[in-house]
């Protein structure tokens, strides 16, 4: 099920981006970014519909996907 991020508070939509960006593990780009870079990014990602926020009722867990792979996915 996608999660509309519009009906999430501002912490709590903070808190899942920076869960999912600690989970992916190191990050082998060219330059390094910080935690809040990638945060913004992410965020970014998600206000502007190239990402959605994912609920799994099988797993109980939440991800974010890009919304090309999920909706080819589903």
């Amino acid at each position: 099920m996608i999660i509309p991020w519009q009906n999430l508070e501002e912490e709590t939509l903070r808190n899942i981006a920076e869960s999912f960006i600690l989970r992916e593990g190191t990050d082998y780009g060219m330059e390094e970014l910080s935690l809040d870079q990638k945060t913004q990014n992410l965020l970014h990602l998600i206000r502007n519909g190239s990402a959605v926020i994912v609920w799994s009722e099988l797993h109980e867990t939440i991800d974010i996907k890009n919304k090309k792979d999920f909706l080819t996915d589903v």
